[in-house]
């Protein structure tokens, strides 16, 4: 696999503005080496509903556009109505979106913090709006989603652009993007931190390092989507930027744990994947967590630790399909089985975030950016052609190069 550092995409295209841009972002740099100002920070979420009537209407939002029954969608609501129609990830956002206030404010940083969701309320439209109606029209968005791939990043700048457009705010708003953050420090390290808790705990009970596993889950997306994820004049391998991200935090996380734990060196890694919801003839990423939980027995394996290295947040998906069905399949094949934390509001993310934040603030080069993994620091302006929507192609996006 090779890949760039360079702060201009090697591809033959010239460079092109980068719609709704800061003047800093705006001629499309790799990564924005001119101090910017902003007014306020964008907290973009995915939403959720917060009870039973919400649960379908939630759904529909979700996968608008694809003429899904709601017959069908029931069979996702079920996970929402056993915790009572609440997802906890407004909850959660909520204290994000405070901690990363109170951050702010300790580093004498004085921004607003608006805080929009993509399929629920509140919406992202109100939150742009809000921020102009403030006189705050020089926005900097972080999303809560640290990977690269079309539902993780160039949706939400798909839904930048359309919240500006369609609020009549083109000629008003900017919004740029802090750069997808998978291997920031700060989001590796309470990752890192679970992971050697938990095979700690195992060895120190006697389990045998050799017969643990670490399986690394992160959600399965369309192999075509997967594929085209992350700049397309680059070859990622199997399954795009978007697991090659995932394979490489996880290699990280397990030569952390083989640092604090050296007898670690007997134990393996998966990266598994969960969460698939489309239909059985389209090819989704593979192995489902499930499915190789079952076959580790037949292995030796007698304890698993199960890791939500894709999410930021204990929302309904680690719920259900990592603290219930992962977990019972653990049960169900004899093992010893603990799902390690997310990221939350660990003092450690909520400062990575910051530093992101300062990043594009300040300016600050390539060069001085943390980073975990060779494949960092990732893009501050997402390149031309970058995670393209199988299903409807490349509709106007925020910051990032055309298409």
């Amino acid at each position: 696999m090779s890949s760039f550092r360079s702060d201009e995409s090697p591809s033959a295209s010239p460079v092109r503005p980068v719609p709704l841009a800061s003047p800093a972002a705006a001629a499309g740099p790799a990564h924005v080496t001119e101090p910017a100002v902003y007014d306020g920070i964008l907290l973009a979420g995915f939403g959720g509903p917060e009870g039973q009537d919400d649960v379908i209407p939630f759904l529909r939002n979700v996968t608008r556009g694809r003429g899904i029954p709601d017959e069908r969608l029931e069979d996702v609501a079920h996970h929402y109505r056993h915790f009572g129609g609440v997802s906890p990830i407004n909850a959660q956002n909520r204290a994000l979106r405070a901690a990363l206030g109170d951050e702010l404010a300790r580093r004498g940083i004085h921004l607003p913090v608006y805080w929009g969701n993509r399929n629920w309320a509140p919406y992202l439209e109100e939150a742009v709006t809000a921020a102009a109606a403030d006189g705050n029209r020089r926005l900097l968005a972080v999303a809560t989603s640290a990977y690269s791939s079309f539902s993780s990043c160039r949706q939400y700048r798909e839904d930048f652009a359309r919240v500006v457009e369609t609020a009549g705010l083109s000629d008003a708003v900017t919004i740029d993007k802090v750069r997808p953050f998978f291997d920031h420090p700060g989001f590796v390290a309470p990752l890192a931190a679970g992971v050697i808790d938990a095979v700690g705990a195992m060895l120190a009970g006697g389990v045998p390092a050799a017969r643990i596993r670490v399986l690394f889950s992160t959600h399965s997306i369309p192999l075509a989507d997967a594929q085209r994820s992350g700049p397309r004049d680059t070859d990622w391998g199997e399954g795009g930027a978007y697991a090659a991200q995932h394979r490489a935090v996880a290699g990280v996380i397990m030569s952390d744990l083989i640092a604090a734990h050296p007898a670690a060196t007997q134990t393996g890694w998966d990266l598994v994947y969960q969460s698939r919801s489309g239909p059985a003839e389209q090819p989704w990423l593979e192995p489902d967590v499930c499915d190789v939980i079952e076959r580790l027995p037949d292995a030796g394996i007698e304890a698993v630790v199960i890791v939500p290295v894709g999410f930021v947040s204990d929302h309904m998906e680690v719920m259900w399909d990592l603290d219930t069905e992962a977990i019972a399949a653990a049960a169900e094949a004899g093992l010893r089985a603990v799902r390690t934390p997310t990221a939350g509001v660990d003092p450690a993310y909520v400062s990575g975030l910051v530093d992101l934040i300062v990043e594009r603030i300040e300016g600050t080069p390539a060069a001085d950016r943390p980073h975990r993994t060779p494949l960092g620091p990732w893009f501050d302006v997402c390149r031309p052609g970058c995670c393209e929507n199988v299903r409807a192609g490349f509709r106007p996006a925020a910051a990032g190069l055309a298409p």
